[in-house]
């Protein structure tokens, strides 16, 4: 009897936040057609459940991800077109999926082992949160192939420097974690193998905070980081009043004065 293949992507839940796993390690755990619609499947289910208040991101093997699937992309290239209606269509949906997770109500934590290369570091770069093993490593390597790291570019340049974005991206070099942790593209680094655990530590952290305050907090830093001054400040302002006219922060500061911990109703 032929055993049942293993999943792309594996979903364990705890309480308070889930783990999503990359599952292809014979393969690189590659960004492939398959994984780009389980991950976005899972985050999909994941965004209505206020239950679970933080994702993360982890993957099986020696390569966390190596970006997208060049086999796959290669075997258009004798499309009438020489592929180019395949890789329009390709990586729009890796961007949705990239949008997907920044549109999360839950903060994402990437829990990085080895390497995360191309589209991979910007999976990484795309996250709210990343910790890193001592051993893990990062490049935008496309340069390398003739083939520019573009849409990597986005998340890296947003979470990195413009200098340091353009070293990774001009030179295509291996960024070692420390390094990886100095420009920003990481929050920490810990022991090689504990990279899950210190992100667990994090998801368990944040899964104490009220769904609603999380979810408000979340929106807010990406839409006002992408304005001027003033109309961050307008924008942070006018979220503010909403938050605090919500249950949750009545709760919370009630909770606060009368010393006692919060009972989150998620409103």
């Amino acid at each position: 009897m032929t055993a049942a293949p293993s999943p792309l992507l594996i979903e364990t839940e705890h309480p308070g936040y889930v783990i999503l796993t990359l599952n292809q390690a014979e393969r690189r755990n590659p960004l492939s057609e398959a994984m780009l619609d389980a991950l976005h499947a899972a985050l999909t289910r994941i965004s209505a459940r206020s239950d679970l208040r933080a994702v993360i991101l982890n993957a099986t093997g020696t390569v966390f991800c190596a970006g997208h699937d060049l086999k796959e992309m290669s075997a258009h290239r004798t499309d009438a077109d020489r592929g180019r209606a395949y890789f329009e269509t390709l990586l729009k949906r890796c961007a949705a999926l990239m949008q997907a997770i920044l549109a999360l109500p839950q903060p994402v934590i990437a829990a990085v082992e080895g390497v995360a290369t191309a589209a991979g570091c910007q999976l990484v770069a795309t996250c709210d949160l990343a910790v890193a093993g001592d051993e893990a490593r990062f490049a935008t390597p496309g340069v390398h192939i003739g083939l520019f790291c573009s849409t990597p570019m986005v998340a890296l340049s947003r979470a990195v420097s413009r200098k340091h974005a353009m070293e990774m991206l001009l030179l295509g070099d291996m960024v070692t974690a420390n390094e990886a942790l100095r420009i920003g593209l990481v929050n920490r680094v810990v022991p090689q193998g504990e990279a899950l655990a210190a992100a667990e530590v994090m998801a368990r952290a944040i899964a104490a905070k009220s769904s609603l305050t999380l979810a408000i907090g979340k929106r807010a830093f990406y839409e006002q980081i992408e304005m001027t001054r003033e109309d961050a400040y307008l924008h942070a302002s006018h979220v503010m009043v909403e938050n605090m006219l919500a249950r949750d922060a009545e709760e919370g500061i009630n909770a606060f004065l009368e010393k006692r911990d919060p009972l989150w109703s998620g409103t």
